[in-house]
């Protein structure tokens, strides 16, 4: 069989030809590989470069391999967050005509980091608390979508900081399957494996030493499973409230709105007698406040960064002269997001030099910012201002804890 690139992007096949087809993963020369940290797979892994960007190339059979690209396509158009299908290469065989695996390219998620990585130095237990909220949040999102994991792990999993939290994202689809929607008992089988797989990565971590030594690892891997629980029944549990008391329901959906849901339908029953409404979310999507954000002003960031850049633009919005809502005389919101953007945001974050950055993308720069604002304006007793907090920001906080650059970021 002759080679062949099957791509999401017509662009793409052109610069994966560059790339040593030829040879056996494990054997790629050093000059097609970046040096990125990796996390346990039972397939060969590696990192290299296409072009300008760097991808994550995985080496398995042909049928899963298309199998998995095509799930990680369709998780992709429902808006879940996974890893990016780029394309799959098959067909491949070395200079003697032996058949080669086929392989599954996906694009590296800047900023990301293995959980193993993260433990390189010991992890303090509230952070690896903050790991748990963010897998929890990424399996309900998947059960919600009706996508059936089958090996929920932390293995499988990549985490981005998300302002003072973590964002996980979907890295293997091989086990998965997408249904219309997932069955209680599809739902607790991923839960059950989830528990089992991360108390037996962390009892792992434990032996090698790099586990907090408060820490039981079957305690967190139970944890996972209370904080699911508790995420799932707020989204998808049946209200009743006393007919009238309509400004309940809308507490259900701001509460909603703050665990960063949006609820797109909802189905509301009045009781035959007339004393009660029982209302039911029916589709609930995850990223209000990543849309209200993008919608107002261009920026798409995780939903944390994003809750918080709201907040900072709606403390700034009141501050303008025009500013005025119900006024239509006054500044759209829209008008104010993008001059909040261009004044505020932007100049902020150019402030930070470049090469201070390390893994940081421009919203994670300007949450510890506005971070570091609030803690010298509480030592102070009054608003130190934005400026003066950039300036002891970069001279006193960057310098101490400066991460190298990733190979993947230095152009």
């Amino acid at each position: 069989m002759a080679l062949q690139i099957n791509a999401t992007n017509p662009e793409h096949p052109a610069l994966l030809l560059e790339l040593p087809w030829h040879l056996p993963l494990e054997e790629w020369p050093e000059k097609y590989l970046v040096p990125l940290p990796r996390g346990i797979s039972r397939h060969v892994v590696r990192y290299a470069r296409a072009g300008d960007e760097v991808i994550a190339v995985k080496e398995l059979a042909q049928r899963p391999a298309l199998r998995e690209y095509e799930l990680l396509r369709d998780l992709d158009r429902i808006g879940i967050p996974a890893v990016d299908p780029l394309a799959v290469v098959t067909g491949r065989t070395d200079p003697g005509g032996e058949a080669l695996e086929s392989v599954l390219i996906t694009r590296h998620l800047g900023g990301s980091m293995p959980y193993r990585s993260m433990f390189e130095t010991t992890m303090r237990p509230a952070t690896m608390h903050r790991l748990m909220d963010a897998l929890a949040v990424l399996l309900v999102r998947l059960h919600l979508a009706g996508f059936a994991w089958g090996d929920c792990s932390l293995s499988n999993t990549l985490f981005r900081r998300d302002a003072g939290a973590f964002a996980a994202y979907l890295v293997d689809a091989e086990t998965g399957d997408l249904h219309p929607e997932l069955t209680r008992g599809q739902r607790e089988y991923d839960l059950d494996l989830a528990r089992v797989n991360i108390s037996g990565e962390l009892l792992d971590l434990e032996a090698s030493g790099a586990l907090h030594p408060s820490v039981d690892p079957i305690d967190f891997g139970t944890e996972i499973c209370a904080r699911y629980q508790g995420l799932w029944q707020e989204l998808t549990r049946t209200s009743v409230y006393p007919a009238g008391k309509h400004h309940y329901i809308e507490r259900r959906i701001r509460r909603l709105n703050e665990l960063g849901f949006d609820v797109a339908e909802m189905q509301i029953e009045h009781a035959s007698h007339g004393d009660t409404v029982t209302f039911v979310p029916k589709v609930v999507d995850a990223g209000h406040h990543q849309r209200q954000l993008l919608r107002l002003t261009g920026l798409d960031t995780e939903e944390n960064q994003a809750r918080r850049l709201l907040n900072d633009l709606e403390s700034w919005m009141a501050t303008q002269d025009d500013y005025a809502p119900g006024d239509p005389l006054g500044a759209r919101p829209e008008v104010l997001a993008h001059r909040w953007v261009r004044e505020v945001f932007r100049p902020t974050v150019r402030s930070v030099p470049p090469e201070l950055r390390g893994q940081m993308d421009p919203a994670q720069i300007y949450h510890e910012l506005l971070e570091h604002r609030w803690y010298l304006s509480e030592r102070a007793q009054h608003d130190i201002g934005l400026e003066t907090a950039v300036e002891d920001y970069i001279r006193k906080v960057l310098p101490k804890r400066r991460e190298p650059l990733r190979p993947a970021e230095e152009e």
